[in-house]
């Protein structure tokens, strides 16, 4: 890896220690906050709007500064409200603070994203984003189990002091190793919106809201479909869950180099083919233990395969805009996280198994599917040096 690449991947590497391990420690938290289980879980909630509302407002009031100042001062309110966190005296502050932290996410990764492609050499540039979404992917592999230990056996400050603590070491090394990227000057807060009035750019977001939604009905649930169905003893699950992390690490560098060489629109109606396949597979084959464990790889690897081609899509789609797309993606994300685990416990609210949320997201994949197929029959042929000239243009 490039060392210019290391420093976002760091920041991604923070973002997605504190964005995932809340989930395996809200017990804990709801304890120790005198709250229950359900309203800690607000708390996630509170992050992912904190991440909707903040990726838009914060990349359309920064696109005339320097992406690495602008990447700098996103990481110094990500590693100051995480500090804070760890010192929130009771649950409101907690949620003030929590929607606060995820304001810069979806920024962080909306400039990353573009700061990637860009210092990628011409034909590399969904393999440089995946290399900067690493970092996400790793904290999914070893972070997330690492923490959430430290955090059951000392305290659960502890786990946002470590991401505090990451934070500076982003910050740290976007100072020190990554290069200096023109800023638009000439751009503004409405001109950035303007991509919006594109319909090629609302089915990307459609794709990703909808057809990625259908694989978090399946990781939303993953621990009792793994406990119950698969009959794997709950001890193990902290093993499935880095089985599912190096499927992420894996899929994510493959998705990038896929979708270089076969396009990113060929690659992302290949993959959501694949999630389809993976999906139904884990409704039929789940009480299989074997079969199970080996879907949790191929689910978690499709998980973040989708990340660079989807990107480089929008980015094709709003060519004078590209950072402000790519904050929206984020946005899509995580509206695809609470949409599948939303339509995911549908069945199970009606007294059905939990392999049946997988069953919604192989409808929800074919839905992907479908909008990716009509996306590449409206697009795929117009001039692929677009995505060429919206990263080359300013390097």
């Amino acid at each position: 890896m490039d060392k210019k690449i290391i420093p976002l991947a760091i920041g991604g590497l923070g973002i997605g220690t504190t964005e995932f391990t809340i989930m395996g420690l809200l017990p804990d938290m709801a304890k120790s906050l005198q709250i229950s289980i359900p309203q800690a879980g607000h708390l996630i909630s509170a992050y992912a709007f904190g991440v909707v509302v903040g990726a838009p407002i914060l990349i359309g009031y920064s696109v005339k500064f320097s992406p690495k100042k602008v990447l700098m001062a996103l990481m110094v309110i990500f590693t100051l409200f995480n500090a804070l966190s760890a010192m929130a005296p009771d649950y409101t502050t907690m949620m003030i603070i929590r929607f606060l932290s995820g304001l810069p996410h979806g920024a962080f990764f909306g400039v990353g994203t573009v700061v990637a492609a860009r210092m990628a050499e011409k034909g590399k540039e969904a393999f440089n984003i995946s290399l900067m979404f690493t970092g996400l992917t790793i904290a999914n592999l070893a972070m997330v189990p690492l923490v959430t230990y430290i955090g059951h056996t000392f305290h659960w400050r502890w786990y946002f002091a470590i991401v505090s603590v990451i934070g500076l070491l982003a910050l740290l090394f976007i100072k020190l190793w990554l290069p200096a990227v023109k800023a638009d000057k000439e751009t503004h807060f409405m001109e950035e919106l303007k991509f919006l009035k594109k319909r090629q750019a609302w089915l990307v977001l459609m794709i990703t809201a909808i057809g990625f939604g259908g694989l978090f009905t399946w990781f939303s649930y993953i621990t009792p479909l793994m406990t119950i169905v698969s009959g794997i003893p709950e001890s193990y699950m902290a093993y499935v869950m880095i089985l599912a992390g190096a499927g992420m690490v894996v899929g994510n560098l493959v998705g990038g180099y896929l979708s270089d060489r076969l396009s990113p629109e060929k690659t992302c109606s290949l993959l959501l083919l694949l999630m389809m396949i993976s999906l139904a597979g884990v409704f039929f084959l789940s009480e299989y233990r074997t079969v199970s464990l080996i879907l949790t790889f191929i689910c978690g690897a499709l998980s973040m395969s989708v990340a660079a081609p989807i990107n480089i899509m929008m980015m094709k789609a709003a060519p004078k805009s590209e950072m402000m797309a790519a904050a929206f993606m984020q946005a899509a994300f995580n509206i695809a996280n609470a949409m599948g685990a939303f339509l995911g416990g549908i069945p199970l609210q009606k007294g059905y198994e939990f392999n049946y949320p997988s069953l919604v997201g192989v409808g929800m994949t074919l839905i992907g599917l479908i909008i990716s197929v009509r996306y590449r029959y409206l697009y795929a042929s117009e001039d692929q040096q677009a995505v060429a000239d919206c990263v080359s243009c300013e390097k």
